[in-house]
């Protein structure tokens, strides 16, 4: 398998794969560049949410496919946002809006709590073919907590809230070659490469 279509039009999401996957040999294509509509995603986990959006880029494009469904999860506000980190508040307007917004909500929520800790979570569903009976899963969280004023400017969406557990640094101002190897992200990707090196 040296090329696989990701199955997001999310602009970060697409990079940072892109840069994870070269290593390994494999050639990362956007789903835009096939026509591939947004995927519903209707489910209440990450990995089902990701297992269909995979299988809709699969068939439409006819080529592998690997699905990333990931956000951020505050214990304090019982596992929100969660699936519905992308759109925790609203789907009005781009995705810099919306980024905007919802960082803005995040922090106005925990502003008076105790406990800020977050993680992120990623899952990533492989499929061979649309109708894969046996996809490669993996999934990793990252560990961290809520800072309430914006730091860096790198990253996207929670990033510049998001401060590292173990660092002084939030996700926004890591390098990108540093966050890739620590990331939720690149865990769940490093996880899914030797699961994909050992599958028969």
């Amino acid at each position: 398998m040296n090329r696989v279509v990701i199955a997001s039009n999310n602009p970060g999401k697409l990079l940072e794969l892109a840069a994870l996957l070269k290593p390994l040999g494999i050639q990362a294509a956007p789903q835009s560049d096939f026509a591939v509509t947004e995927a519903d995603e209707p489910h209440f986990t990450f990995i089902e949410n990701a297992l269909a959006k995979a299988r809709h880029a699969a068939n439409i494009s006819g080529l592998p496919a690997l699905a990333d469904d990931s956000g951020l999860c505050v214990p304090a506000l019982f596992g929100e946002p969660g699936v519905h980190s992308a759109y925790y508040a609203g789907r009005d307007g781009n995705r810099e809006e919306r980024d905007a917004r919802n960082n803005a909500k995040l922090v106005e929520q925990l502003r008076a709590a105790a406990d800020r800790s977050a993680f992120y979570y990623c899952a990533l569903v492989l499929v061979r073919h649309p109708d894969d009976p046996t996809p490669i899963v993996a999934d990793a969280a990252w560990q961290g907590e809520i800072v309430l004023e914006a730091r860096g400017r790198n990253g996207f969406g929670y990033d510049p809230y998001f401060q590292v557990r173990g660092a002084r640094l939030t996700a926004a101002e890591m390098p990108a070659e540093e966050k890739n190897r620590v990331s939720h992200r690149g865990q769940a990707l490093a996880a899914l490469a030797a699961k994909l090196a050992a599958a028969p």
